[in-house]
């Protein structure tokens, strides 16, 4: 009788534990820290027309970022079901030249990772990013 107890309480556990997210659950709003200044900014992700989702700089903290809202940073991710990312999406870092290969996906604890790399997933860099309720 205890091991089926165990048996429910663990297969419970694991069908929480892989879960899937649906596309549109990345919709929403974000604060966002830049690994590289520090400086806070609140980013938006929205479903653009061609059916992708895309990233835009809605609010900046400080003055001299407040030159990127409005500023579409991120584009083409589609979702992939099978890994629970949105992938093989653009990222351009704002005031610079260059762009970079993105995947998202979330965390267990609810925060957005968001890679972006060069070439290979290995060369490049992690944010964690807090989801908010409402714009800035």
């Amino acid at each position: 009788m205890k091991s089926f107890f165990f048996n429910i309480v663990f297969l419970s556990f694991v069908l929480g534990a892989t879960a899937q997210n649906n596309a549109d659950d990345i919709l929403g709003y974000y604060l966002t820290i830049d690994p590289f200044s520090d400086a806070v900014t609140q980013v938006k992700i929205y479903k653009a027309s061609n059916g992708t989702y895309e990233g835009v700089v809605c609010w900046a903290k400080d003055e001299e970022r407040k030159k990127y809202e409005g500023s579409v940073f991120l584009k083409n991710l589609s979702f992939n079901a099978k890994t629970n990312e949105w992938e093989n999406g653009v990222a351009i870092y704002p005031g610079k030249k260059g762009t970079y290969k993105a995947f998202l996906k979330f965390e267990p604890n609810g925060k957005l990772k968001v890679r972006g790399y060069w070439g290979v997933s290995l060369m490049g860099k992690t944010v964690y990013w807090t989801r908010e309720n409402e714009k800035r």
